[in-house]
């Protein structure tokens, strides 16, 4: 097994990729929305008729960018817990993709069963938002993370 500190920081530092990930495909998302132009979707057909849906805003503000938001945060909270160890910053990364593990549940459900579309771009954002939640979980719930402390981290 990887030694504890090595192991929080190899971690860590796939949380923050996945967080790259996810900020990747909700930036092409939201410049597609801004610029207006259609969204090249191989897989399924279903990316434009779900990106221009109604539900593809809250108010003026496309869900794409608040994803790009979510993400670019995730990545922080990586970074800085990568290289603090810090428990605080990691468990407010936790909360935040259980949020957006949540929404993302219900981002599917409206695409599957309310639009009859699938979107390739958001199913993979709701992929790496679980993929993202379960890492964090993990983490947080290795003991020998424990041993490291909030200052003890080198």
């Amino acid at each position: 097994m990887i030694p504890t500190k090595r192991r929080l920081k190899v971690l860590s530092g796939l949380f923050a990729l996945l967080g790259v990930a996810g900020f990747v495909d909700a930036t092409y998302l939201t410049v597609k929305h801004f610029i207006g132009t259609p969204i090249a979707c191989s897989i399924f057909n279903g990316c434009d008729t779900v990106t221009t849906s109604v539900y593809s805003q809250i108010g003026p503000v496309p869900v794409a960018l608040l994803g790009a938001l979510y993400y670019l945060t995730l990545i922080i909270l990586g970074v800085y817990v990568f290289d603090t160890g810090s428990k605080l910053a990691l468990k407010i990364a936790a909360a935040i993709t259980g949020v957006g593990f949540l929404f993302s549940i219900i981002l599917v459900y409206i695409q599957i069963f309310i639009l009859g579309s699938i979107c390739l771009y958001c199913v993979i954002s709701a992929v790496v938002t679980t993929l993202m939640f379960i890492l964090a979980i993990v983490i947080l719930r290795d003991k020998k993370y424990e041993v490291i402390g909030e200052k003890n981290y080198e």
